[in-house]
């Protein structure tokens, strides 16, 4: 944790998600994603 606050950036749109709305993780990549088609085009390398 860099920094305590209420949302994360999404790592692939930047779009800003509160922590109890976060549902999308990349643990091996450590990143937060928006929505489940954002992490899925991010794992099949088209994001």
């Amino acid at each position: 944790m860099i920094s305590s606050g209420h949302f994360v950036t999404c790592a692939v749109t930047g779009e800003k998600i509160s922590l109890e709305a976060l549902r999308y993780w990349s643990v091996e990549r450590q990143e937060p994603y928006a929505t489940a088609e954002i992490a899925t085009r991010r794992l099949l390398g088209k994001a």
